[in-house]
């Protein structure tokens, strides 16, 4: 992967930083974009001296689409090429669908879905024109098959598959390929927090998740799209 250039979106988050890391293992220059100061603090503290200056680290709003197309269209006049997308922003709440208030249910659809539609669309000219690509969409494992009790969130991920396998029929001729990554529950602080009582045995590190992604990511992968890879 050296000179390959990859898009880590949610780059900044708990699995976000553990796939910065794996693909700056593979020799990758890793861009990240972000909104949460204290998140881009916490993945800076991370980065060892020798990798600080193959990551690069910049404020974008995910949910707006020019603002978006114009920051992967800054990474491409920098460095002529954007190999590899990650979406893995995202969000989770709570609640069955008389509970869900219509502003929640999409908050979850923009955080979840929008995020990933909007990358997509913003690298796919120069990965097609490129006529090679990768983009890697992180759904989740807790909607095959779909669950109750946090519906809004269940239908955005299970959008985030539907996304992935149709936009894999859609330029899999052009040389990209689109598949989706579906964690169970992940051993993260936040999710310590929210379940401070649960058996942790059975999670999954966020390190695991970031091998899996990073080997979608790279050439050896080249024959896999319209993936769902549970992890």
């Amino acid at each position: 992967m050296r000179d390959r250039v990859v898009i880590v979106s949610g780059g900044t988050g708990a699995l976000g930083q553990s796939m910065v890391l794996a693909f700056l293992g593979t020799g990758a220059k890793v861009c990240v974009p972000y909104v949460v100061p204290a998140e881009q603090a916490a993945l800076q503290a991370r980065l060892a001296p020798a990798d600080a200056a193959l990551v690069e680290v910049k404020h974008c709003d995910l949910t707006d689409e020019t603002a978006v197309t114009t920051y992967v269209g800054d990474i491409v006049a920098r460095h002529r090429r954007v190999d590899v997308l990650v979406n893995a922003v995202g969000g989770f709440a709570g609640g069955d669908l008389a509970a869900t208030p219509l502003a929640e249910w999409n908050r979850m659809m923009t955080l979840n879905l929008t995020t990933a539609v909007v990358g997509c669309r913003a690298v796919l000219p120069e990965m097609t024109r490129a006529r090679w690509g990768r983009i890697v969409n992180i759904a989740s494992r807790a909607v095959i098959p779909p669950q109750g009790g946090f519906i809004a969130y269940t239908v955005s991920k299970a959008a985030v598959i539907t996304l992935t396998q149709a936009l894999a029929q859609e330029v899999r001729a052009h040389g990209v390929t689109v598949n989706a990554v579906l964690p169970s529950t992940m051993d993260t602080p936040a999710n310590r927090k929210a379940m401070p009582d649960a058996d942790r045995s059975g999670w999954v590190s966020t390190e695991s998740v970031a091998r899996v992604v990073a080997f979608l990511g790279s050439e050896a992968a080249d024959a896999v799209t319209g993936a769902a890879v549970t992890v």
